[in-house]
């Protein structure tokens, strides 16, 4: 089916940037090889009646409905902060800027 070589596996390698050896090169190739092969043998068993999916269970949607409920108010919310300023928690400035 599919032959890919040292030279393949090399070049693929330096595409992505990562530095094999030699021994590395010989022992990809053939695994590369072996996964092309049993792809292409998924490839066939594909039948065309059966339609693409995702996830070969069912799936419903588990969120909750959104229902307005009573909240914070902005007081209750500063009341524990260690820093509030004009309505806002107060956090140390990351920037220089002014």
């Amino acid at each position: 089916m599919s032959s890919l070589s040292r030279d393949d596996v090399a070049h693929v390698a330096m595409l992505a940037r990562i530095q094999l050896s030699e021994e590395e090169l010989d022992r990809l190739a053939g695994q590369l090889d072996q996964i092309v092969e049993w792809v292409g043998q998924i490839n066939e068993v594909a039948a065309a009646d059966v339609p693409p999916m995702s996830h070969p269970l069912p799936l419903t949607n588990v969120t909750r409905p959104d229902v307005v409920r009573p909240g914070l108010t902005a007081e209750q919310a500063l009341s524990n902060a260690p820093d509030a300023e004009a309505g806002r928690f107060g956090v140390p400035r990351i920037l220089d800027e002014e």
